[in-house]
């Protein structure tokens, strides 16, 4: 297994628990999968370097997991079609 760290950017207009929900769909995916993930955490709503979609704002969210690279494609085949999320990026660490 490798381990990855995965950034995303959820809609600010979102609300606490909804957030909330998103980011456990996302963890449990890993976990589903075969994965484990060692951290999730919300950094908060804070200001975008550039508009995205007509928002100047988001939720940033970081979850750093160990997995597979099949489990990597498909966390990032779900962040791309999940509404919510504004961006994302999945990095593997170094070792």
């Amino acid at each position: 297994m490798r381990s990855y760290e995965c950034v995303f950017i959820l809609r600010p207009d979102l609300d606490e628990e909804r957030a909330g929900e998103v980011a456990e769909k996302f963890k449990s995916l890993v976990e589903n999968h075969g994965g484990e993930v060692t951290r999730l955490e919300k950094w908060g709503k804070r200001r975008l370097a550039y508009e995205i979609a007509h928002t100047r704002e988001g939720l940033y969210m970081i979850m750093q997991f160990n997995a597979a690279p099949e489990v990597a494609q498909e966390l990032d085949r779900v962040l791309k079609i999940t509404e919510d999320v504004l961006r994302h990026i999945i990095v593997r660490q170094a070792a």
